[in-house]
C-alpha cells in the first residue's frame, strides 16, 4: 500500500526516481496486493496501482537512496542484510530507517500488517502511510529541489 500511496503522491514530480516496494520474506513473491488493500486505495483515488511482490535483494542497497521498514522487525532484518552487504566490500548509498520516523511524533511509528485483522485496519495503514509519504516528501524531498 505504501508504494501505490507514494507514487500516487508524486505522479507529476519528475525528480522523483525509481519507487518500488519488496518484502523482507520470500512468502508471497509474484502476488498481487491483497485485495483490501487495493479496495482501499481505489475508495483514496489511487486506481492505477499494480505490483507483484519481491523479496529485497542485494541490488535494492545500490540502488536506492532510501529503504524504509515498515516495524522494527523488519528494520532489524534490512539492517543486517546491509551490513552483510557492506562486510563483502559492496557499497550501500540506501538509508536504511523506518517509514514511521516521518509520522510527524516523537517516536517512529510501527505499521501493523492489517493482513490478519479486521477491515479497517487497513484503513489505519493508509491513513499512516499517506501521512509518512507527504512528511517525508515535505521534509527530505522538497528541501533537495
Amino acid at each position: 500500500m505504501a508504494e501505490g500511496v507514494f507514487r500516487s503522491l508524486t505522479k507529476t514530480q519528475s525528480h522523483i526516481g525509481e519507487i518500488d516496494s519488496a518484502g523482507t520474506g520470500a512468502y508471497h513473491v509474484l502476488d498481487p496486493p491483497d485485495f483490501r488493500t487495493m479496495d482501499t486505495l481505489r475508495r483514496h483515488g489511487v486506481t492505477d496501482y499494480d505490483h507483484g511482490a519481491r523479496q529485497v535483494d542485494a541490488q535494492d542497497f545500490q540502488t536506492f537512496d532510501y529503504i524504509f521498514a515498515m516495524d522494527a522487525n523488519n528494520l532489524r532484518d534490512l539492517q543486517r542484510l546491509q551490513r552483510k552487504i557492506e562486510s563483502k566490500g559492496e557499497k550501500s548509498k540506501a538509508k536504511v530507517m523506518m517509514f514511521g520516523e516521518f509520522g510527524g511524533r516523537k517516536k517512529a511509528e510501527e505499521v501493523v500488517d492489517p493482513y490478519y485483522g479486521a477491515d479497517n485496519g487497513f484503513e489505519t495503514v493508509y491513513e499512516q502511510v499517506n501521512r509518512f509519504s507527504k512528511n517525508f516528501l515535505e521534509q527530505v524531498v522538497d528541501k533537495k529541489v
